[in-house]
């Protein structure tokens, strides 16, 4: 009997949404299988034939900011159980690092990211397409504390940055997307019942 491909849940939604809270409730729900999890932020392009002023202006919530190819290609080896050299972005250099991380094949991968349902190619790789769904006022809020607690940020920077570039782009390419998804989960990482629900389909493709 041949080994089954792998399965690819997708977790997307704006930021601050709670897609990662999501996505580590499935990750730790099976922890007697071998379960990864493949951020889209891993893959932004390399930025390295920019001079750094022009880095910063990068719009990291834009389609264009991401090696989505690079991606797709890794998908297709981790779907034959081939490891790949996963990509580490540096956010203080605003380009790839050097360095990468071997990442070897799972029988589940868990996709997460703002824009994974926004390219038709990655959405047919996955078996499980799930929305977080969040109010606005929550997802600010969240991203707030975020980013002045861990990224020493400014409060009117933060808020700058969202007016202009977030909140534009989470109507402009995000929110479309959740007319794809399988699955739409309101309220993120609190909302257990939609949670044991994606585990429970989880477990039956895994044939628990």
């Amino acid at each position: 009997m041949s080994k089954k491909n792998p399965i690819i849940i997708g977790v997307t939604g704006g930021s601050g949404s709670g897609k990662t809270s999501v996505s580590r409730a499935i990750f730790s729900h099976f922890p007697e299988h071998s379960i990864m999890m493949l951020e889209h932020d891993s893959y932004y392009k390399d930025q390295s034939n920019l001079s750094f002023e022009e880095r910063l202006t990068t719009n990291y919530d834009h389609p264009f900011a991401f090696d989505t190819d690079l991606l797709i290609e890794h998908l297709e080896k981790l779907l034959k159980y081939e490891a790949v050299e996963k990509p580490i972005y540096d956010y203080v250099a605003h380009t790839r690092s050097n360095q990468t991380v071997i990442q070897e094949p799972r029988e589940v991968i868990i996709l997460e990211g703002i824009l994974i349902l926004e390219d038709e190619r990655l959405r047919e790789l996955m078996d499980i397409k799930v929305y977080v769904d969040t109010d606005d006022d929550i997802r600010i809020i969240r991203r707030i504390k975020r980013d002045m607690e861990e990224r020493g940020r400014t409060l009117d920077s933060v808020i700058e940055q969202y007016l202009t570039v977030v909140k534009p782009m989470y109507h402009q390419f995000i929110e479309p997307t959740k007319r794809y998804a399988d699955v739409i989960v309101p309220e993120g990482g609190e909302n257990h019942v939609a949670i044991d629900l994606i585990n429970t389909k989880v477990g039956s493709i895994l044939g628990e």
